[in-house]
């Protein structure tokens, strides 16, 4: 039916997977999430082995083990990428079932690795954050909910999406993880936005925020003391946020040499949430602006081609991916500098963790699947009357 309203374009018969593959995939955006990944080695070569010491193992086990987990987060990705949009969906329901499940059993079998928030089930040899996995496939799911009520006669999409977040929003904020949380309200919002929600609802949205956000800090030590040493005009050199703004401002433009930096023997978690401080203090400006470039280029790209696309699931989903690849980022190096509160939250590709690289693999590998090439034409067709 598709083919007989829209019109079809050439379909080269019995292509190979891979050629095909290689041919109507995003080659800008697959290029740059592998510079990413090589970026983020090279960064756990210096951030990381001061940490190995004080732990009494070998230099480079972090490095290996961030290599092992990058091997397979880029296997998943180019897995996934080749999927079509309706097996990605697909799967993507089922994977938001067991990651949804698994938040509802974290607080019994779950753990806190001393961090004051239960958020990894701890298997030993490694650890699980199931929110990392949510988040793509609750993407998905969600434009896939929005989707289908601009069909005819279709479901309430919208609001069940609505309900569907206010759950898992109101899950992830008791773990306590309101940094995951408002990371999801975010992408739903901008898919929301996307599908044509009235402003003023949007604007009543905002304020739901804001109301939350003055409970939550009414009613949780944890969210109080992040916003209160984010307002507090003085910092710290002792805390994180201290170590961190005075490797950003030691590194300069050019930085003080490869190796040379001083944080990472400061910082417990400068191979994580504050790599981009290794990265600023060793290699300066140009490499901090080389990852922005990279990043911006992945969302940017992934927009310009969905602008293109005709089917409003693919549209809203890829949107949705796009846009939490993009803030995570913003939001991991926005606290390194001191513009949001302190926020445990991976730099994607270049920080160290396993849920987080192989969850953040899945995700490019939908959009990636999402903004391929496809047969069916483009909506600017559409929009200029252009006959098939």
């Amino acid at each position: 039916m598709t083919e007989m309203v829209y019109g079809t374009v050439p379909v080269r018969d019995g292509e190979p997977v891979l050629p095909k593959w290689w041919r109507t995939v995003d080659r800008w955006t697959l290029s740059c999430v592998l510079m990413l990944f090589g970026i983020g080695l090279m960064l756990g070569l210096a951030a990381s082995p001061p940490l190995a010491e004080r732990n009494g193992l070998a230099p480079f086990y972090y490095v290996q083990r961030q290599a092992f987990f990058g091997s397979l987060a880029l296997t998943a990705m180019m897995l996934t990428s080749m999927l079509s949009p309706t097996v990605v969906r697909r799967l993507a329901v089922v994977g938001f079932l067991f990651a949804f499940l698994s938040l509802f059993l974290l607080p019994v079998f779950g753990t806190d690795f001393g961090k004051g928030a239960v958020r990894w089930f701890s298997l030993g040899f490694a650890s699980v954050q199931p929110s990392e996995f949510l988040k793509p496939a609750f993407i998905v799911v969600a434009a896939w909910m929005m989707a289908a009520s601009q069909d005819i006669g279709g479901p309430p999409g919208k609001l069940w999406s609505f309900g569907l977040t206010s759950a898992i929003v109101l899950t992830l904020a008791l773990q306590p993880d309101f940094g995951q949380a408002s990371l999801i309200l975010f992408g739903w919002g901008v898919m929301w936005f996307v599908a044509g929600a009235p402003m003023l609802l949007l604007v009543g949205m905002a304020g739901l925020v804001v109301l939350g956000g003055s409970f939550a800090y009414d009613n949780s030590e944890h969210f109080a003391r992040r916003i209160d040493g984010f307002l507090n005009p003085d910092i710290d050199p002792t805390t994180q946020i201290g170590y961190a703004t005075n490797a950003i401002q030691e590194g300069g433009f050019l930085g003080v040499g490869v190796g040379e930096g001083q944080v990472k023997w400061s910082l417990p978690d400068a191979h994580t949430d504050f790599i981009i401080a290794v990265a600023a203090e060793e290699y300066g400006l140009i490499l901090v602006l080389l990852i922005i470039a990279l990043y911006a280029t992945v969302v940017v790209r992934s927009l310009l081609r969905l602008m293109r696309e005709r089917d409003p699931f693919i549209r809203l989903a890829g949107t949705g991916l796009a846009a939490i690849f993009g803030v995570q980022a913003m939001i991991n190096m926005g606290v390194a500098v001191r513009l949001l509160p302190a926020k445990g939250m991976t730099l994607p590709f270049v920080s160290y963790g396993g849920s987080s690289l192989i969850a953040g693999g899945i995700a490019v590998g939908m959009l990636l699947a999402f903004t391929r090439s496809r047969p069916q034409g483009e909506i600017g067709e559409i929009l200029r009357g252009r006959p098939r």
